[in-house]
């Protein structure tokens, strides 16, 4: 599955759980993730997205490695199986 598709697949899950999937697009700081949740709790995750063989550059490595220090959760999602179990545990928490 191509990462395009995972990201798509990730955008329609959580509009089904009444949250926001947004690209996220940071002007200057590379690295970022690709996605922002939000979701009807207030709680946002920070997703960036890979396909099974993709790997994370070392500025994005850094990146999680920042938001996770700043109490983020940020989450690297690589595959559909991967997606589904982060709605699953969402939906658990909602």
């Amino acid at each position: 599955m191509r990462e395009s598709q995972i990201e798509n697949y990730l955008k329609r899950e959580i509009e089904k759980l009444g949250g926001l999937c947004l690209k996220f697009v940071s002007p200057g700081n590379k690295g970022v993730p690709d996605r922002i949740i939000i979701l009807p709790n207030g709680q946002v995750i920070f997703a960036e997205l890979k396909n099974e063989t993709g790997k994370l550059s070392a500025l994005q490595v850094k990146m999680q490695e920042t938001l996770k220090q700043l109490n983020c959760r940020a989450l690297v999602l690589t595959c559909k199986p991967s997606v589904d179990k982060l709605i699953v545990e969402l939906r658990d928490e909602l």
